[in-house]
């Protein structure tokens, strides 16, 4: 992950790849702006990804949580 994209939260991780997508769809750009947008979404995506895999990481780790207490209360 890029320290540039460190900080963004997922929603605004996500807005940025909207803008870029848009951009990107316009097909005004010339190649090496082209280029540098689509590089920089890639490392939104794989910085998003880095999140929800954190996020998911969290949410198993809850579950196992509230499955032993189910267990200790039965």
């Amino acid at each position: 992950m890029r320290r540039k994209n460190r900080g963004l939260t997922f929603e605004a991780a996500m807005a940025r790849l909207e803008e870029i997508t848009q951009a990107l769809e316009r097909g005004d750009l010339v190649l090496e702006d082209a280029l540098a947008y689509f590089k920089e979404g890639t490392a939104l995506i794989e910085h998003c990804q880095s999140l929800l895999d954190a996020a998911e990481k969290t949410l198993r780790l809850l579950e196992v949580g509230e499955t032993q207490a189910a267990k200790k209360d039965e």
